[in-house]
C-alpha cells in the first residue's frame, strides 16, 4: 500500500472491481470523468459509464430513474455544483424517493483553490446532512475509502460522499479498522484527557499532526475520526465529552452547519466540555492553494497548536 493516495483514484479502482461483478453498477458523470479519476473505469467498463455532459441536475434525475429500474448508479460531479445546482433533485428524486443513488462530490472543500468562491464547496455538509434519509461521508485515507466503497456498492441507501483532489497520507493500516459501519466513529489514539480533536476527511491528518505537537508541549489529546457525519456516533461523542476539558472540531467547511454544528447539536442535551469550532468564517474565502488558505485561517497544525494551547490556559 502506498504511503499516500488520491481518493478519487482509490474510488475508481473499487468501482472497476465492483462493476466487473455487478453489471448494474454504473458511473454517471457530468463532463467530469477526468477530474473524477474515472478514465480507467471508462476504458475498462465503457458500457457502464453514462456521460451526461455539463448538466448536473439531469445527471441526478437520470441516476434516480436508473435506480428505480434496478441499476446502482454513482453520480460523479464537482461538489460545489452537485450540492447547489442540483440540490432539489437530490432532495426530491433521490432522498424523498428513496432512490439507491450514491452522490460523489469531487474536488470538495477548498480543492479548486484559486478558482474562487464559485467553485468552493464550503456549505455542502450543512445542506446534505439536513436532507432526511441521506447518509453523508468524507473518507480520510485510502483504507477508509476502500472500506466505505465496499459498503456503498452493497448498500441500498442514498448517500453523499465528499472527496478532495490531493493525495492524502495513510492514517489507517486496514479497511476494517478504518470503516466498520455507518455511524461508528473511531478514536485514532488517546494520549490523555486534556483535549479532544474531532475531524474527518482531509482535516483528519491535520488533527493527527496537531495532537502530536500538543503532546510535545505536555497537552494530552485524543483524536476522534467521525468516519460518517450522518449517521453520527452520538454515544462515542457523549463519552469523550465527559473525559476532556476541551473539544475542538476541525473542518474544511463553513463554521455553520458542518462538523462543529453536528457535534454541538449531539452534545447539547449532555454535560460536556466547552466546544471550539474551527472552520472557515462567514465570509467569502480568499483565493490561494489549500495550504495557503489553511494557514491564513489558522487551520494548519502549527496554528492550531498555538490556538489550542491558548484555549487550554
Amino acid at each position: 500500500m502506498m504511503n499516500q493516495a488520491k481518493i478519487g483514484e482509490v474510488i475508481c479502482d473499487e468501482m472497476i472491481t465492483a462493476a466487473s461483478r455487478d453489471h448494474n453498477l454504473l458511473a454517471v458523470t457530468s463532463d467530469s470523468r477526468g477530474s473524477a479519476s474515472l478514465t480507467p473505469f471508462a476504458k475498462e467498463r465503457p458500457k457502464q459509464l453514462i456521460e451526461m455532459g455539463i448538466a448536473e441536475q439531469n445527471a441526478v434525475t437520470v441516476a434516480a430513474g436508473l435506480a428505480h429500474s434496478g441499476k446502482r448508479p454513482f453520480v460523479f460531479s464537482p461538489a460545489a455544483f452537485l450540492t447547489m445546482r442540483s440540490i432539489e433533485q437530490v432532495k426530491v428524486d433521490v432522498a424523498y424517493s428513496n432512490s439507491n443513488v450514491k452522490l460523489i462530490g469531487i474536488s470538495g472543500g477548498n480543492s479548486y483553490s484559486v478558482l474562487g468562491a464559485t467553485h468552493h464547496s464550503l456549505q455542502d455538509l450543512a445542506i446534505t446532512r439536513a436532507i432526511p434519509d441521506l447518509e453523508v461521508y468524507m473518507p480520510a485515507d485510502q483504507a477508509q475509502t476502500r472500506g466505505l466503497m465496499q459498503y456503498l456498492v452493497q448498500s441500498d441507501r442514498p448517500a453523499y460522499v465528499r472527496i478532495g483532489k490531493r493525495a492524502l497520507p495513510n492514517i489507517y493500516d486496514n479497511e476494517k479498522r478504518a470503516f466498520s459501519r455507518p455511524g461508528q466513529a473511531n478514536i485514532l489514539f488517546d494520549h490523555g484527557h486534556d483535549v479532544a480533536l474531532v475531524a474527518m476527511g482531509e482535516t483528519l491528518s491535520i488533527a493527527v499532526d496537531t495532537a502530536k505537537m500538543l503532546n510535545q508541549q505536555g497537552i494530552h489529546a485524543k483524536v476522534v475520526d467521525l468516519v460518517s457525519l450522518k449517521p453520527l456516533d452520538h454515544r462515542l461523542l457523549s463519552r469523550v465529552a465527559t473525559q476532556v476539558d476541551l473539544i475542538v472540531t476541525i473542518e474544511e467547511h463553513s463554521i455553520y452547519g458542518g462538523i462543529g454544528s453536528a457535534v454541538a447539536e449531539s452534545l447539547a442535551s449532555h454535560q460536556h466540555a466547552p466546544i471550539q469550532i474551527v472552520g472557515f468564517p462567514d465570509e467569502l474565502v480568499i483565493a490561494g492553494t489549500q495550504d495557503e488558505v489553511f494557514a491564513y485561517y489558522g487551520m494548519d497544525a502549527q496554528s492550531l497548536t498555538r490556538r489550542i494551547s491558548d484555549w487550554m490556559k
